[in-house]
């Protein structure tokens, strides 16, 4: 049986991780296309979505494009997390997220993301409004807890069941560790020890390896893909059809790989405007050029040529072009080696 929000029954279960400044609309589209379990928006802060601040519209996006559409709301303050859940029902979300795992100094110096996990009192008034506020089901995303001496996510989570939240994601770090070592999948064991609903284990997991391993340790039902879907935002459902071949989605050849990252780039530029969408998707390009060096497609030295001149040309056609060159070398090599 597959994994159950509620009402909503996933497709698979892997999802991908909703991370701010890259799981915008047209990385979310690529990635629901193609076949992830899930897509979550970037955080959408609660009160400026209520105050219909148009670049939190924006994050908010996807209604009758990603079904289902999940939004994940960020705040301190119960009237505003509230309003937000609200408001984003109204926008047409199937899945409202409460943030409690941003690390980010910006998120959690305005005691929100992960700063709430230090106060669980207050983190749970803060779902409970959010629940209030929605008659869709509230999943919560979590860290291990602020730092090593305060692994409470176990407590965060039990109480986050009893309120009402029909999912819950913890990432294998403490806030204090941000991204730097490793995640610990094993500690998320005792949050699955803690709850009977679905439990999403996030943190380290790029490869089918990582998945199955990460699975195992954690006792999680699904998995959530992050870093690892930097530059290939079908990687989440590539992750799914490796651990079951009936589900997501083989991996792409490497001409349509080019094909979806042209379709992202050009849906970037209608998302955002053309040229805040340049600008924007300079960062989607770098990492499709570094994907492809990982996998020796491309000589380094050649790639960095392509990489400049795609971040520095001047028209979407130029972008296109660099981009479909760069895939022609990397396909003619492959052949070459074939």
């Amino acid at each position: 049986m597959g994994i159950c929000i509620g009402n909503l029954q996933l497709a698979n279960p892997v999802c991908l991780a909703p991370m701010s400044g890259v799981s915008d609309g047209p990385f979310r589209l690529v990635a629901h296309r193609h076949g992830a379990g899930l897509v979550v928006s970037e955080m959408v802060a609660s009160e400026e979505l209520v105050k219909a601040r148009s670049d939190m519209l924006r994050r908010a996006a996807g209604t009758g494009r990603i079904a289902p559409l999940a939004i994940q709301l960020a705040g301190r303050e119960a009237r505003w997390m509230k309003e937000a859940a609200k408001v984003a029902e109204d926008l047409g979300a199937d899945l409202i997220d409460i943030n409690m795992g941003c690390p980010a100094r910006q998120v959690t110096g305005g005691l929100s993301g992960s700063a709430l996990m230090r106060n669980l009192d207050h983190a749970s008034a803060l779902i409970e409004a959010t629940l209030a506020g929605t008659s869709k089901p509230v999943s919560l995303k979590m860290r291990l807890g602020w730092d090593a001496a305060s692994i409470n996510a176990p407590e965060l989570a039990r109480r986050a069941e009893q309120l009402g939240v029909a999912m819950v994601t913890v990432h294998g770090r403490t806030r204090c560790q941000f991204y730097g070592g490793t995640a610990d999948w094993s500690a998320v064991r005792h949050v699955r020890q803690a709850i009977t609903i679905p439990l999403i284990v996030n943190g380290d997991i790029v490869t089918v390896q990582d998945a199955r391993r990460a699975l195992s340790l954690s006792g999680a039902d699904g998995v959530m893909i992050g870093r690892g879907a930097y530059g290939r935002p079908w990687w989440p459902a590539v992750i799914a059809h490796q651990l079951n071949p009936s589900q997501g989605r083989k991996a792409p050849s490497i001409a349509e790989e080019c094909e979806l990252l042209t379709e992202q780039y050009l849906d970037t530029l209608d998302h955002y405007g053309a040229q805040k969408g340049v600008r924007i998707a300079r960062k989607h390009l770098g990492w499709a050029v570094e994907r492809v060096v990982e996998r020796h497609l491309v000589p380094s030295n050649v790639a960095a040529t392509q990489r400049r001149l795609l971040l520095a040309a001047g028209s979407a056609a130029d972008v296109v072009r660099h981009l479909r060159h760069l895939y022609t070398m990397a396909e003619d090599n492959v052949a070459l080696a074939a």
